[in-house]
């Protein structure tokens, strides 16, 4: 096969370093509650609840036509009900759910069409037609052909009905998640009976945060937290009778102390700077939790070239564990791979809660190597999800949806960041393939075992450093000739400039001084080991000598 009708690969995007986090979020535990304490908290989450889910209910009556005037007259008419700061926080967080719900629908209707084009595509084929790396081929059989057929006309209707929702500024919202609210009609899977679906369901549709302001007392005139731990909450107009302190407050019994970054807490409430704060109630374990929030402005990624200074390690993502390597300032792997494993099954809590702890192991190591920077593949498997795409691989869209790209991507950075380690992000095309070709087998012994996983870890690390994948030029068989196949890093047939001039040799010790600034070059020359090779010097006849 020759050069020009070799597979094209993608061009491959070059590795930069990922912003640092853009906020920080803390939490901690309200114990000692009195009973009087859970009645309070439980009253303003169900009140304020009710009014953001009658808010949210005219902002998508609203649709386009929603304005600045008639923001205003949302929270004016819920300030009566509740207070002006508890209007400003509910219909705040009306307008940014309906936002992540018009972008959640866009997202939406991109995956229906991608649908829509590869059934048409392959309807198109005929029956029992191959494919190739860059286009999929027909259907196996007539029977699933049709099948396919009443798919398509169904993302057709369903693509039509989306995007004249979109066109209205029609979205659908559920306030308390819709997952929860399919859980109802499924009980016995859920493994929940209808009182404890119920007591979950009301409670995450209650409404207990607030936002902060920047030169108010302690960050937040809602809910005030001091820097003894004092929490206060500033009680809406009807249920201004349970305060237990002036001005309408009422002060719970229990103290928090922020374990994490509490001094940064402490620092930013006795400055006066903006904090948000939630509160919310785990049905299943009976607790309360206060979670403290800020904004902070983005941190300044070091150079590249810094954060390659003192090696990588590479680290390939799975969808069980993370596979680690350590490689030097000069791509060499150094040492053993390494794995961190986690478990994604389960609660969204315990799945969070592997993930750090993953993470948490592996910035542990990181550190230990004396690296500046880690390298990781830019992963995102928003359009490598749907099962028009891959067909009958059913476990292998399992497998990409298992893994949370985003939650993943987010926590590493904001945990580096802590740590002063950077996070270099580079194109994950081919790093699997050729990390497996090139660098498995040289790095297998008897004890060390490679997995393809651990080889792709390397091939991220070095193109993090900005060097090829590819290990270094291999030494020709039985000579300098090319009998045995292309060599790994040399020019191809049909590179230009391959027989360029070479560049300047050294000069002399004996005639250096006189030739100070000049620079000489010579042309390709034939190998003196090389046979019958056409020889690049020329004859010069010499002068008989002079015997008289």
């Amino acid at each position: 096969m020759t050069e020009s009708k070799k597979k094209q690969l993608r061009t491959i995007e070059e590795p930069f370093v990922a912003l640092g986090p853009s906020g920080v979020a803390i939490r901690d535990r309200l114990k000692h509650l009195t009973p009087e304490d859970d009645k309070v908290l439980r009253l303003v989450g169900e009140h304020l609840g009710h009014l953001a889910s009658l808010d949210l209910k005219n902002r998508c009556a609203d649709g386009l036509d929603h304005t600045s005037d008639s923001w205003a007259a949302r929270k004016q008419g819920l300030t009566a009900d509740s207070s002006s700061r508890w209007a400003g926080a509910i219909t705040k967080a009306t307008h940014d759910q309906w936002a992540l719900s018009r972008r959640c629908q866009l997202a939406h209707i991109q995956g229906l069409e991608a649908g829509v084009r590869t059934l048409m595509h392959r309807l198109a084929q005929p029956v029992g037609e191959k494919g190739t790396k860059r286009a999929p081929g027909g259907y196996r059989s007539k029977g699933e052909w049709f099948h396919k057929s009443r798919r398509l006309a169904t993302l057709e209707h369903r693509l039509d009905d989306t995007r004249a929702e979109r066109e209205a500024g029609v979205v659908h919202v559920v306030r308390g998640g819709r997952r929860l609210l399919g859980n109802r009609h499924n009980l016995e899977q859920a493994q929940l009976t209808e009182p404890q679906w119920r007591r979950r369901w009301e409670a995450e549709r209650w409404f207990l945060a607030a936002d902060g302001e920047t030169g108010k007392r302690y960050g937040n005139e809602t809910i005030r937290v001091a820097p003894d731990g004092e929490v206060s909450i500033k009680l809406p107009a009807p249920l201004a009778h349970h305060a237990n302190a002036p001005r309408g407050r009422y002060v719970l019994a229990c103290k928090v102390a922020f374990r994490h970054r509490g001094a940064e807490w402490r620092d930013r409430i006795g400055a006066n700077r903006a904090v948000a704060y939630r509160v919310h109630l785990d049905v299943e374990r009976g607790r309360w939790y206060l979670t403290a929030s800020w904004t902070k402005p983005v941190v300044k990624t070091v150079p590249l070239e810094s954060a390659r200074a003192e090696g990588m390690v590479g680290v390939d993502t799975n969808a069980d564990h993370f596979a680690a390597y350590r490689l030097d300032r000069h791509g060499n792997p150094v040492g053993d791979p390494r794995r961190f494993f986690y478990d994604l099954s389960g609660a969204a809590d315990h799945r969070d809660a592997q993930i750090r702890h993953a993470v948490s192991q592996l910035l542990h190591w990181a550190g230990r190597c004396g690296v500046k920077a880690i390298g990781i593949e830019n992963l995102d498997f928003t359009a490598e999800k749907t099962r028009e795409k891959h067909g009958r691989k059913k476990r292998f869209r399992q497998l990409v949806a298992g893994i949370p790209t985003g939650k993943l991507r987010a926590r590493l950075v904001s945990m580096a960041a802590e740590r002063g380690l950077s996070i270099v992000a580079v194109d994950p095309a081919y790093t699997s393939i050729w990390g497996d070709q090139h660098w498995r087998k040289p790095l297998t012994s008897n004890k060390r075992k490679m997995s393809r996983h651990d080889a792709a870890s390397v091939a991220i690390g070095r193109r993090a450093l900005g060097y090829p994948i590819r290990r270094r030029t291999a030494p020709p068989h039985d000579d300098q000739s090319d009998r045995r196949g292309h060599r790994t890093a040399q020019a191809g047939p049909g590179d230009r400039g391959r027989e360029g001039t070479r560049p300047p040799v050294t000069e002399r010790a004996h005639d250096a001084r006189s030739r100070i600034g000049e620079q000489r070059t010579r042309e390709p020359s034939a190998s003196n080991t090389v046979r019958d090779a056409r020889s690049s010097g020329t004859w010069q006849q010499m002068s008989l000598l002079d015997t008289v």
